[in-house]
């Protein structure tokens, strides 16, 4: 089939970014001609200032090299400017001659720095800060030239005058406003950072405006002349005012611009075959000139270049995140707030930080970050997400890593992790690797992280670590999106959410029929889709939908966890930790015959076999004869438990009994993400409870019961959920949660995240206050439970073995 022609005007980071989205949406469909006015391809503008300090060098920041657009069949024209749009005729023409015809026309002309129309502004010496162009040429003025004046400052003009002087230069910033960053900072936090930024040898004008440029008899600058009428010498003056959107090809080709080109939520212009991206566009009335947007931009419009049709953009929250010569500062949304808004500051001058967070409606929605921007992510997070603060107001100005010791869902603080802690522990991935990539690399989605380091490739529960580390790095460049609107893998547009819909709204019941229907990117999906897909359509349909096994992770398959060297350990299950010499006298067995170099007490209360072959699995399962732990799947894992009533002088009920109801109960259980759960046989807690999926505390006058605690790296306190008289409550409001917690939570949720998510209420009136509902979820995970027993686990005839254990147990 023919190609149809793409021209894209415009080989900066948003028109490139486009093509990446849409050759990973359909790399086939367009033939592509890219044209760039500059003579290098595609590279990262945001890195110019560490070119100009000398950190790094032009190559360093290239993103896409020459190659990358021959391997995708992209013919790139280079120091090339479009001139003309026929639109009638559907081509474009360049100062060189060239013509090129079109089916789709992308613009991402970028934007133009703003150059003060006053006298001199033509003169030698006086230069803007926007290109390699730019930067190349105040690197020659710092080697010949002692005196620069910057005037803005704003972001480019603190940046501008930071590499200035850390080449030699004596540099002034002239600026027409009294604050720095005005649009970044408030008055507080600008004056603090002047004054660091005097000490470090910058000088300053505030309120000074611009009146001309004067220059020597052979043409180049001598001084700067204000409006009072005094003067300041200098050899440069880089202008640094700010951009405006680059519409002079649009408006000449009879596109109707404003501010900047108009767009749709889906990109495109009043001409349907022309869409815009990137700082050239005006989109609801705003113009965007940070990356994070443009970003945002790129992905829908390749959306619809690629004729998915489902893709819309509604506007961006923003954040800025600057360092200069060592000093932090970062904002985010409304920091500036008005009457119907409150702020909670911290102002500290002597220790040089400085907080402020608005917050309405009991929501956070800007702050104003000075010296200590270790939790910017974090609040950028909260302020996206739009998520009730009411409980963390209290602790919300001592940041993320406050929130931990009360109780209240948080993640400890990932600036203030070593480089060395592991973040993914799949592939063993440290954060110092990862923040490595990040910086030398130019990334800014996981997805990126996640080709370059492997980490959050396989299991996916690190990839929340993961996107605030690139927060960290990148600030509101961050390419990240709240889970619920995230597509599942990049073979889909859908997102979890609406896949669980289709499956069961369409009764889809396979792996190829839920493709076909939702109309996967991919043939056969990868190693992110497939276990997701299998999990939802086996809880939707139970009964129905048939297991696939080659969908599910290597831990699955093998039926025991893989370590770090190739080999794996097994587990095998022992209701609620309980043992008899029979089944030990065979686990030592099979640590004697098989040669196991590691046997271990778990802390779930299990033995683990560590270091076996896996050709050996087989036969270690069989020799063994008892059922999996399911210490690899995305499961019930155990029921951990204490000795209660029956041994302890403070038990209150039987919870070794407890525990082992609630095993027999739910072995064989598949879910979102691995479940544990405990038993306590008196509030003294002594079996974990308090940190388990769901953990049960035996008192008096019954049971209590708690949900969505996690251990590990990012420890979550279980929340109280219900109290109950009657072991069988116990295993009917337990059954049902975890009904619950199947039929919504996404694929690779934990509970706490999934309660994070719809919210402790919104489970509480599902399972505790509609006894009907209750019992219709826990009557449906019987129901699934009958279909969902593992064939290795589970024996049609009881053994010996079994029949000694129940005997014993019973």
């Amino acid at each position: 089939m023919k190609k149809l022609k793409l021209v894209v005007v415009g080989n900066g980071m948003a028109g490139i970014r486009t093509l990446e989205e849409l050759l990973k949406l359909d790399p086939d469909l367009y033939e592509i001609t890219v044209f760039g006015s500059e003579p290098y391809p595609n590279y990262n503008r945001i890195l110019l200032s560490p070119v100009l300090t000398g950190e790094q060098t032009i190559q360093d920041i290239i993103l896409n090299d020459t190659s990358w657009y021959e391997e995708n069949g992209i013919a790139l024209r280079l120091n090339c400017t479009v001139t003309q749009i026929n639109r009638a005729r559907k081509e474009v023409i360049a100062d060189d001659g060239t013509v090129a015809k079109y089916d789709r026309l992308l613009l991402a002309t970028g934007s133009n720095p703003f150059i003060l129309p006053v006298p001199g502004k033509d003169l030698k010496g006086v230069i803007t800060f926007r290109d390699i162009r730019d930067v190349n040429l105040m690197i020659d003025a710092s080697t010949r030239l002692r005196h620069a004046v910057v005037i803005g400052g704003g972001l480019l003009g603190l940046e501008a005058a930071n590499g200035l002087a850390v080449r030699g230069m004596k540099v002034c910033v002239v600026h027409l406003g009294s604050t720095l960053l005005d649009r970044q900072l408030d008055g507080a936090a600008a004056r603090l950072l002047q004054k660091n930024l005097e000490g470090r040898g910058l000088e300053f004008l505030m309120d000074h405006q611009t009146e001309a440029i004067v220059g020597d008899d052979a043409g180049a600058v001598k001084a700067i002349r204000f409006k009072d009428g005094t003067e300041l010498a200098t050899d440069l003056v880089v202008m640094a005012v700010g951009i405006r959107p680059n519409t002079d090809l649009a408006e000449r080709a009879g596109i109707y611009t404003e501010r900047g080109i108009i767009v749709n939520d889906t990109l495109q212009t009043y001409d349907p075959s022309i869409y815009a991206v990137g700082e050239c566009v005006s989109h609801r009335g705003m113009a965007y000139g940070l990356v994070a947007p443009l970003f945002e931009q790129a992905k829908v419009a390749a959306n619809h270049l690629a004729f998915h049709g489902i893709g819309r953009y509604s506007g961006s929250t923003i954040s800025t995140k600057l360092k200069v010569t060592g000093i932090d500062v970062f904002s985010a949304g409304d920091f500036t707030g008005n009457a119907d808004t409150e702020a909670i500051t911290l102002a500290d001058p002597v220790g040089g930080v400085y907080k402020k967070l608005v917050i309405k409606d009991d929501k956070l929605i800007g702050a104003c970050l000075y010296g200590d921007t270790v939790d910017g992510a974090w609040y950028f997070r909260l302020i996206r997400e739009g998520k009730s603060i009411a409980e963390l107001r209290e602790h919300l100005m001592f940041g993320e890593g406050s929130i931990g010791d009360t109780g209240h869902s948080g993640e400890n603080s990932i600036a203030g992790m070593p480089d060395s802690t592991e973040i993914c522990g799949c592939n063993g991935v440290c954060k110092g690797t990862i923040v490595k990539a990040i910086r030398e690399k130019g990334l800014f989605t996981v997805d990126e992280v996640r080709k370059h380091t492997k980490a959050s490739s396989s299991c996916g529960s690190c990839t929340g670590l993961v996107e605030q580390i690139l927060i960290s790095c990148v600030g509101g460049a961050a390419d990240i999106k709240p889970k619920s609107e995230k597509p599942l893998c990049p073979c889909t547009d859908y997102t979890h959410g609406e896949i669980r819909k289709a499956i069961k709204d369409q009764h889809l019941t396979s792996i190829p029929g839920a493709m076909r229907f939702l109309e996967w990117r991919t043939a056969d999906g990868c190693s992110t889709c497939r276990p997701a897909l299998n999990y939802y359509l086996m809880s939707t349909w139970p009964g129905e939908a048939k297991d696939d096994s080659q969908s599910r992770l290597i831990n699955e398959r093998a039926h025991a966890n893989i370590q770090k060297d190739g080999t794996y350990s097994v587990v095998p299950r022992m209701w609620g930790g309980v043992t008899n010499p029979s089944e030990l006298r065979r686990i030592a067995d099979v640590a004697d015959k098989y040669h196991v170099p590691m046997v271990k007490v778990t802390g779930g209360q299990r033995i683990d076999l560590l270091g076996i072959k896996k050709e050996d699995l087989p036969g270690v399962w069989k020799d063994l004869d008892m059922p999996s732990g399911h210490a690899y799947g995305k499961s019930l894992r155990t029921v951990k438990t204490c000795v209660g009533k029956e041994f302890c002088r403070y038990g209150t009920q039987d919870s070794t009994g407890m525990g082992i109801a609630l095993e027999k109960d739910l072995v064989g259980m598949w879910s979102p993400h691995k479940v544990k759960l405990a038993v306590s046989g008196c509030p003294r807690n002594c079996a974990e409870s308090g940190i388990k999926d769901i953990g049960i505390i035996a008192v008096d006058s019954g049971w209590e019961l708690y949900v969505g605690g996690n251990g590990g790296i990012k420890t979550e306190v279980a929340q109280f959920f219900v109290k109950v008289q009657t072991p069988e409550e116990v295993l009917e409001y337990t059954g049902a949660f975890l009904q619950l917690y199947r039929e919504e939570a996404f694929y690779l949720e934990r509970t706490c995240h999934y309660l994070s998510r719809v919210g402790l209420d919104h489970a509480k009136a599902r399972v505790i206050e509609d006894p009907a509902n209750r019992a219709e979820l826990y009557a449906r995970l019987k129901f699934a439970l009958s279909f969902e027993k593992d064939p290795w686990a589970e024996r049609t005839e009881p053994t010996p073995a079994r029949r000694e254990f129940e005997t014993l147990t019973a």
